[in-house]
């Protein structure tokens, strides 16, 4: 099965972008982007179609916005720290 767009998240507030990959299917990458938002993160996705002007992810450009490498990851692992419980058994007395 042929790719049909590039998986594109941009980080609104630092104004940088990642160009992902490319799958059949878009649905993990973006529930993934959704619960960045839902988590108050600034964050968009954008799945452009891969042509043959951008049959590399190196062509994928936005107008006012970095590239930015390990952006995805970065992005994840803070919303693994938002979403991180804050657990504080000490100061518990029922506990």
């Amino acid at each position: 099965m042929y790719s049909k767009s590039w998986h594109v998240i941009k980080d609104d507030t630092r104004k940088t972008f990642e160009v992902c990959g490319q799958s059949p299917n878009d649905n993990g990458f973006i529930n993934r982007v959704i619960a960045m938002q839902r988590a108050g993160m600034n964050v968009t996705w954008v799945t452009p179609p891969v042509t043959n002007k951008t049959s590399s992810k190196d062509l994928v450009k936005f107008i006012g916005y970095t590239r930015e490498d390990g952006l995805f990851d970065r992005l994840f692992r803070e919303l693994n720290e938002r979403n991180k419980p804050d657990f504080d058994i000490g100061d518990d007395e029922n506990y």
